[in-house]
């Protein structure tokens, strides 16, 4: 049992299972927030040029028993937004990514001189091409 609870353990304190916590926990309050853009905002102007909310839209089957069909369009546009947001949040923070790398890339030394004939090489040569001095691997 406690072999168990160790490796559980492990796994909880892991980097990655932390980071989809709290990705959990935000995606849930963000949720609120698509789905009052949606139904507080959104539904009612659509409604204006429809002249309807999309909520209020249902088909009465028999009796009691409705078939709400604007619920589920609801639903679907507030997926469409929250994919739309994910999405550019994604590519915003790849081309952030992209850049940050481009950079440090470009920092780094594209070559260096030979300790023996002071010739300027290739930062991966392991033999000057002008002297044939072998070159020390740091």
């Amino acid at each position: 049992m406690k072999k168990f609870f160790k490796e559980f353990k492990e796994f909880i304190s892991r980097g990655n299972v932390m980071d989809m916590a709290v990705g959990v926990i935000i995606g849930g309050a963000f949720t609120g927030i698509v789905s009052s853009l949606v139904e507080d905002i959104i539904n009612p102007l659509l409604g204006l040029f429809g002249g309807m909310n999309f909520d209020r839209l249902q088909w009465n089957i028999l009796g009691d028993v409705t078939l709400n069909y604007g619920k589920f369009i609801t639903a679907v546009i507030n997926f469409l937004i929250m994919a739309l947001v994910i999405f550019v949040i994604v590519r915003i923070m790849n081309k952030t990514t992209q850049r940050i790398s481009a950079k440090k890339e470009a920092e780094q030394p594209k070559t260096k001189k030979c300790p023996f004939c002071k010739s300027e090489i290739d930062i991966e040569a392991v033999r000057c091409p002008h002297c044939t001095s072998v070159l020390e691997e740091k």
